[in-house]
């Protein structure tokens, strides 16, 4: 897909404004949702004194910095986390401007690489991604990428076929390998710690828990590559997984290396996450879109 109009420097510039104003909402969305709370209320606050945070001491990155990464009424510190997650989601804006230029395409982009961000963050955080980035997702996905298709002239099966065969392929794949391997599991005794956990009997096939319910992955990863199939296709959602397992790799070698623990559970969130940046913002595929 080429840029219907090619990006200038105030395009970028505006992509990259927006994108650290849009990711420092999105620390709010990561800390909160998880949690239960709403999103839009009480206002941000510090954590150390619970003091409300001032207009001026909001701005992404910049606030951070004069304020040398402390609270103003009481000192706490900041984490790094908050500007590092505004200047990666203005980075990602401005590189999905840049690769789709000025388009309604661009647009729809724009909301689904804050999706995967907020989904890579939140299961790093607590191995889990919530419904409404998954799920959402994947509605808007499945609505939004064919009406695009229907309006550049595609007949209404062609613009539906790459959403719903991308969603199926994303989610069947990783269902099947977690289900697969939930079964062979259970055949050759094979415990883990964390399932079926202490107390629970392993799931029957009576129960929703055995169609869903995986030893070492989360139902919610299946459903977010299913969302990424929606937006992507079946050849962009392959490219996704054949990436994804290579960063997951890498991540894994990682926490192993800072836990020293070869058996520290983390979300595989993150690194499906990343490979479906990657290959949306890649100008270079190796499998053709469909």
């Amino acid at each position: 897909m080429q840029p219907v109009v090619e990006p200038t420097g105030f395009v970028l510039g505006v992509a990259l404004g927006l994108g650290l104003l849009v990711g420092s909402f999105l620390n709010v969305v990561v800390y909160r949702l998880p949690r239960g709370e709403s999103i839009v209320h009480p206002g941000s606050h510090c954590p150390g004194c619970d003091a409300a945070i001032r207009p001026w001491d909001n701005i992404p990155v910049l606030s951070w910095l004069l304020l040398r990464g402390r609270c103003r009424d009481c000192g706490s510190g900041i984490s790094l986390r908050y500007p590092a997650v505004e200047a990666v989601t203005g980075l990602a804006f401005a590189a999905v401007a840049w690769r789709y230029g000025l388009s309604v395409e661009t647009l729809l982009f724009l909301v689904f690489a804050a999706g995967l961000v907020t989904a890579a963050l939140i299961d790093f955080d607590h191995q889990i991604i919530p419904d409404e980035i998954s799920l959402g997702g994947l509605l808007l996905g499945l609505v939004a990428m064919p009406w695009l298709a229907w309006r550049g002239g595609a007949a209404l099966s062609e613009a539906l076929r790459p959403s719903l065969v991308g969603a199926l392929l994303g989610g069947g794949l990783l269902w099947t390998v977690g289900f697969l391997h939930a079964r062979v599991s259970v055949a050759v005794g094979r415990e883990f710690p964390h399932w079926p956990g202490e107390g629970e009997s392993l799931p029957r096939p009576a129960s929703l828990d055995y169609w869903t319910w995986f030893p070492g992955m989360g139902f919610g990863d299946v459903k977010l590559l299913a969302a990424i199939g929606a937006f992507l296709g079946p050849a962009g959602v392959l490219e996704t997984i054949f990436a994804a397992c290579f960063l997951g790799l890498l991540l894994g070698f990682a926490t192993a290396a800072v836990t020293r623990s070869w058996t520290m559970p983390f979300g595989f969130g993150p690194a499906i996450a990343l490979g479906a940046l990657l290959v949306l913002l890649s100008p270079i595929h190796f499998l053709a879109w469909g």
